[in-house]
């Protein structure tokens, strides 16, 4: 998970396994002995065939690592073309099997390795990703270990902003996206914007909360209004056994949603399903989002959900169905257990392919928290989204990020 690489270690590691290097692999006798593992933003790639070194060069199955660097495959007439787009620009990549001439935009290059089929797969030279494609490479001898950090990416970023994150609100600008947890919905069901935790924040001379969503909107972002919910003292029972309740919170929200230049709603309601009866618990829900989504399409608004994971011990949301109803879905990874340090990457892969087979990668956005996360393990997550073409990442919670954390994520995707 450890993604700070030492810049000489790294040019070192290049050399010895790239194919501008004009030697053989120092450790080819121990690759032999001991097969080469990948892995993809600090956390390993399946691959279905084992990498292996050929004269020199590490020579790797070509689509896993492609799709995983959201590369387009084709494989046709033993020609592989690799297709990239990249803020505007197209890169086309033309390979041949047993053949070192390459095209790369019509312009023809030279392999040190001849891409070959081997077990069912075609492989191509490591050092392909990095001088074609951006990746970079590094190598760990005693594991048998190569390391592919994947280049900086546009995906689409979201924030939270609440809970003392006034101190970072410059940084309202760099998303596309802004979710402002203003409201939440009190004990007694009803929905406040005078809450101990989330409340409509006072100005700060002419600083003002509608000042701060104008400001999201004129930079190009959307604002979004959350309205915030747990059910620890089963205030979001009590809101969705009534429809009462739940047809004035609906029209409070819309209303002030619409009235206060926010482009959507960020649904953020914890705690369900941790007991009771699971089916009821998901259907009210459901219902309760389809009647909010309902009312906020005829106002113009957009509609997002921040769920807990599916592998979580919360298990009163149905994706599918919620999904349906919802422009997006923002899976809140984290929380696994209550100690201090990153979140294990393992359960976050295991909640995208869950929530993947519930939702389109299109409307999932894989929740982030700089609570958990450092300058030195936020990429790991981010390389997830990447990996799985998520539609973005949305980051809990500005306040919490500071400078190093901020530059690191600068290095994995683009900020406006």
């Amino acid at each position: 998970m450890n993604l700070k690489k030492n810049a000489i270690l790294a040019i070192a590691a290049s050399a010895m396994l790239l194919a501008s290097a004009t030697s053989g692999a120092p450790d080819a006798a121990a690759a032999a002995a001991k097969p080469v593992s990948i892995v993809l933003d600090g956390y390993p790639l399946p691959f279905p065939a084992a990498p292996y070194v050929a004269n020199g060069t590490t020579m790797v199955p070509f689509r896993a690592i492609a799709e995983a660097l959201g590369i387009q495959v084709d494989w046709a007439n033993r020609t592989l073309t690799a297709t990239k787009s990249q803020n505007g620009a197209v890169r086309k990549v033309v390979l041949h099997q047993n053949d070192k001439k390459a095209l790369v935009n019509g312009q023809a290059q030279q392999l040190r390795v001849a891409p070959a089929a081997k077990d069912g797969s075609i492989f191509v030279p490591l050092s392909f990703f990095s001088q074609q494609f951006g990746a970079t490479v590094g190598w760990d001898g005693p594991s048998q270990t190569v390391s592919i950090t994947s280049p900086v990416a546009k995906l689409y970023t979201e924030a939270f902003y609440a809970i003392s994150s006034y101190k970072e609100v410059g940084l309202v600008r760099k998303f596309d996206s802004v979710s402002f947890g203003w409201t939440r919905i009190d004990a007694t069901g009803k929905l406040t914007l005078a809450g101990q935790d989330f409340f409509w924040p006072k100005p700060a001379g002419d600083v003002t909360p509608e000042s701060i969503v104008q400001d999201a909107a004129e930079a190009g972002g959307k604002p979004m209004l959350m309205a915030v919910a747990m059910d620890g003292s089963g205030e979001l029972t009590k809101l969705l056994s009534d429809k009462t309740l739940q047809a004035d919170v609906i029209g409070q929200l819309v209303g002030l949603a619409a009235q206060n230049g926010f482009g959507g709603i960020t649904l953020d309601f914890e705690g369900l399903g941790l007991s009771g009866d699971l089916p009821a618990i998901r259907q009210s829900f459901t219902d309760f989002v389809a009647a909010l989504n309902k009312s906020a399409k005829a106002s113009n608004l957009t509609l997002a959900l921040a769920l807990h994971p599916l592998n979580s011990s919360y298990r009163g949301y149905d994706y599918k169905s919620l999904a349906a109803h919802a422009d997006e879905i923002i899976m809140m990874a984290y929380e696994y257990s209550y100690e201090d340090g990153p979140e294990p990457l393992n359960r976050i892969d295991e909640a995208i392919r869950l929530a993947l087979a519930e939702v389109p990668k299109s409307k999932l956005v894989l929740g982030i928290s700089m609570g958990s996360e450092t300058a030195a393990t936020v990429n790991g997550k981010i390389g997830l989204a990447k990996r799985y073409g998520l539609k973005g990442v949305a980051f809990w919670r500005l306040g919490l990020m500071g400078d190093q954390t901020l530059a690191a994520i600068q290095k994995s995707v683009f900020l406006r």
